[in-house]
């Protein structure tokens, strides 16, 4: 509530406005919704909105309205009115109560419940409604405060219910047995008239755009999973003193003003197992595949506070993309997390399916969290998976852009639940946020539907903490916390090459480097299109076998050389010997380090490769022949080095023997 509406609210405090006098009011919003539109509208004079308030509303209450009607509060006047009616309540030592029945209560009933909540919450006076409810079948359910009691023969029958499911999910090969049947309803029947509980509960006061705004609940924790009465599940986001907003995790379809919320007392989270490998999931866990239910082992909240210090390792162990140009330079360890940045188009996706693709063999769980895409493009990742054998150790959970947008919120961390569920069986996980630009705006849209204020760029001010709970959670464990690893490639979708706009610069932030992918060389036929310059690791060669640390050597620099002086002798006609050499080894560099779509290239490959382009053993190959070279000269490898292969591979290590093997092979496939 605003500190202008709370003035108002003190206002009615002064004055000791009446409960009936409040009642009438509300009474009147509730029949003429149109009378509240009337009073906010600035185009009607101060005359006549005084007449109207004289005219219907309590003499007491003429002042005060015209008040708000003045500076604005009508918008908010059935949340101010709410709460001096809590005010009145505390004041009058009293509490309001609600029982929905079937079969009325007898005089002596009432006397005893009357007592009975007195008791229960050391109030003076209770104020009791009873409203008749056929739905709840028999019994009674009591609505005291922010708490319920359900002694309705519904709910007895749904617990009833509940637990045949859980013993046919146990029977084995889903036939079930007569004699658990039997069981499970003679304990059931035994217990019926006994059941009771109590939930601490609450009631909507405000719906729409899947935001519901609650009252009650006041001992319900943020991020807290929460049941509606329709059984639409929904995660609590805003916590203020009289009101909880929650978003929806469904649709509000049942639901209306008064609609009961019960608090569930657990955090939002996931069932994991390990059948989710190979499957597609909606961000809450439920398969869209069409390939049958998956039952889980255990459940993991999708907010989890990130490994401390103490429990990591270094990032010294490379998790191999396949990509020459990314593994020879900017290099990812397991535990890192590597930006991949750049316009739409640009292959950012491409880069990631690459790194999942090669991950086939190297015991790596991989989680692909596909946030606000097309359906058909997610399809698209799916069927590339499966056709190069990757989805047998992949699990994709997808929030398309169809969906609301508080799946699009929780699909990144629900994905991560799943990748922690690996990680803590000791798996080198690796997750791929596609992308967290469209995390952020679906965040931005629920906050601004929630009245959080917005900030630069319309974002609410925690966006920052936003990414960097959720990358932070990206760690390499110690053996002592199970040795598992989750490594993080987010993907971040910049406009017009915009590297310093709002959200790039705080996941820049974050990150442990990124690789910036750049249109004007994309539609130049640089693929993959990464700009050397801007492009960083900031692991770097821990993150690198030995092997390919000394098959790289000057890389870099030698294409930073040949890009600077590519432009100044570009308007040249006549270069001395050194500057042809320099720029001529700089084409068969860039000709090299272009790479097809997936097609990642092995370690042993990319050492070759390198070693033979950084000692001059391709300079007499044009770089128009150089793609057709290079495949004969990897399939003549294959087929007669495989001693030099299996020693590569093996020792991770490049010795002078080994490089001069590798040499001589080279020449002799030459010759």
């Amino acid at each position: 509530m605003k500190d202008t509406a709370k003035e108002f609210l003190g206002e009615l405090v002064r004055l000791n406005i009446s409960r009936e006098d409040i009642e009438s009011a509300k009474g009147v919003f509730s029949a003429c919704p149109d009378v509240k539109d009337t009073l906010a509208n600035p185009l009607i004079t101060y005359d006549e909105k005084r007449l109207v308030i004289k005219q219907i509303f309590p003499k007491s209450l003429e002042r005060s309205m015209m008040n708000a009607a003045k500076s604005g509060h009508m918008e908010e006047i059935d949340e101010i009115f709410e709460a001096y009616l809590d005010i009145l309540l505390e004041k009058q030592k009293s509490i309001k109560a609600i029982v929905r029945y079937v079969t009325p209560l007898t005089e002596n009933q009432q006397a005893e419940l009357r007592r009975f909540i007195m008791e229960k919450f050391t109030k003076e006076d209770v104020d009791i409604e009873y409203k008749h409810d056929p739905d709840i079948i028999g019994g009674f359910i009591l609505n005291a405060g922010d708490v319920e009691f359900d002694r309705s023969y519904r709910t007895s029958l749904r617990s009833i219910r509940d637990t045949l499911k859980t013993k046919a999910n146990e029977t084995v090969s889903n036939e079930l047995k007569s004699n658990d049947i039997i069981s499970v309803l003679k304990t059931g029947i035994k217990d019926f008239e006994v059941r009771s509980g109590a939930s601490e509960t609450g009631f909507i006061i405000r719906l729409g755009d899947g935001i519901a705004r609650v009252r009650g609940m006041s001992g319900v924790m943020y991020g807290e999973l929460v049941e509606f009465e329709t059984g639409t599940r929904g995660i609590v986001q805003n916590i203020e003193n009289n009101s909880v907003g929650i978003v929806l995790l469904g649709d509000d379809y049942g639901l209306t003003e008064g609609s009961t919320v019960v608090r569930t007392c657990k955090r939002a989270g996931i069932g994991v197992s390990d059948e989710l490998l190979g499957r597609v999931v909606d961000a809450l866990g439920s398969p869209i595949d069409g390939q049958g239910q998956i039952h889980a082992e255990d459940y993991f909240p999708i907010e989890r506070e990130a490994p401390g210090v103490i429990e990591r390792k270094p990032v010294n162990v490379p998790l191999q993309t396949g990509i020459l140009a990314i593994d020879s330079m900017f290099p990812i360890g397991r535990g890192q997390r590597e930006l991949i940045i750049g316009d739409r188009q640009t292959g950012k996706t491409s880069i990631a399916i690459d790194t999942i693709i090669n991950q086939k063999g190297q015991d790596v769980v991989c989680i692909y969290a596909a946030i606000g895409q097309k359906t058909s493009t997610v399809a698209q990742v799916v069927n590339t998976l499966k056709k190069y054998g990757a989805m047998d150790y992949s699990v994709v959970v997808s929030a398309s852009a169809s969906e609301p947008a508080p799946f699009q919120y929780i699909c990144p961390y629900s994905a991560t639940a799943i990748a922690e569920y690996f990680m803590s069986k000791g798996k080198d996980v690796l997750i791929v946020y596609d992308d967290l630009s469209k995390h952020a705006v679906a965040y931005r849209a629920m906050s601004l539907l929630l009245h959080r204020p917005p900030g630069r760029e319309a974002y609410p001010g925690d966006v920052f903490y936003l990414h960097s709970r959720l990358l932070e959670r990206s760690s390499r464990l110690d053996d002592e916390h199970g040795g598992g690893s989750l490594t993080a490639l987010p993907i971040i979708e910049t406009l017009a090459g915009d590297i310093s706009a709002y959200i790039p610069t705080n996941v820049i932030s974050i990150t442990d480097g990124q690789i910036f992918l750049e249109s004007e060389l994309f539609n130049s036929g640089q693929r993959p299109a990464v700009n050397y310059g801007l492009s960083v690791s900031r692991v770097g060669g821990a993150a690198q076998t030995k092997a390919m640390k000394k098959a790289v050597g000057n890389l870099r620099i030698d294409l930073a050389q040949f890009k600077e002086m590519e432009i100044f002798t570009q308007f040249s006609s006549e270069l001395d010997t050194a500057t042809a050499e320099l720029l001529a080894h700089g084409r068969m560099l860039t000709e090299m380090l272009k790479q097809p779509l997936y097609n990642p290239r092995p370690h042993y490959e990319q050492v070759m490769l390198l070693y033979a382009a950084q000692h001059g053993l391709f300079k007499h190959v044009s770089p128009k022949e150089l793609k057709e070279y290079l495949t004969e000269l990897m399939s003549y490898i294959n087929t007669y080095g495989q001693d030099i292969i299996a020693e590569i591979e093996e020792n991770r290590v490049l010795t002078d023997e080994l490089a001069e093997r590798i040499e001589r092979i080279i020449t002799a496939f030459e010759e």
